[in-house]
């Protein structure tokens, strides 16, 4: 038994990541994505190549699936323009705020495990990469929204994760410190910023992790589903 699913009285607050720790989004990035490489008169990508690049906040997430585009089609040291990215993000932006949601699913066990933290008293906040107006309707519509006092994009700070100053800032508008302070996520992002914050980490096995066995990260414990969080396994 993972004493940190089960004891909580050394902790005051939690932090969760969204995208791959809550809700599945890759529907949403793929539908968001192909619509921004189709504009640009690109061709479209996989799943299987977005899962590897989402994590680290759209700016990276776009210049990434354009270096990746532009390699597969046979220019091996391409860059993108800043003209070429305005552009994308522009249809980017525009296509993901449209379908934001209708892609994709609350993971199972996420709703029981909020509450199962909640009860616990702990003040939850979600902290993520993806753009805060990215994020907010999201948790909206997925019904999450309410179990959370603060929602921090990737927009909300000077630096993103795996930086630990959002996650320090974040502590900071929970009123907790950063060592009694959980931080969920999906990725060595989280984990990373999480060791360098100071705060215990526990890592979902299903979501993002760039391609890369999750459970090879340095993480305080693993959990299937974050209903164990209610189950106390």
């Amino acid at each position: 038994m993972n004493p940190i699913l089960t004891e909580t009285a050394d902790l005051d607050a939690c932090i969760v990541d969204l995208d791959g720790t809550m809700v599945d989004t890759l529907g949403d990035f793929e539908a968001a994505l192909n619509h921004m490489l189709a504009t640009l008169s690109r061709p479209p990508v996989t799943r299987l190549v977005i899962e590897k690049l989402v994590g680290k906040g759209s700016e990276h997430l776009i210049r990434s699936v354009l270096t990746h585009v532009e390699r597969q089609r046979g220019v091996p040291d391409f860059v993108p323009s800043d003209d070429l990215f305005e552009q994308a993000w522009n249809a980017y932006q525009q296509h993901y705020l449209a379908i934001n949601g209708r892609h994709s699913v609350v993971y199972p066990g996420v709703t029981d495990g909020l509450q199962a933290l909640q009860s616990r008293g702990l003040r939850l906040a979600c902290l993520t990469n993806k753009p805060t107006a990215f994020a907010l309707p999201l948790l909206r519509a997925k019904g999450l929204a309410g179990y959370f006092s603060q929602v921090f994009g990737g927009d909300a700070f000077e630096r993103k994760k795996p930086d630990p100053l959002p996650l320090l800032k974040t502590c900071e508008a929970l009123g907790s410190a950063p060592a009694r302070t959980l931080m969920i996520g999906d990725s060595s992002n989280d984990a990373q910023a999480a060791r360098a914050a100071g705060c215990p980490v526990v890592l979902v096995t299903y979501g993002y992790n760039h391609g890369e066995p999750v459970r090879s990260v340095n993480a305080d414990g693993f959990v299937d589903s974050l209903a164990e969080f209610a189950a106390g396994r």
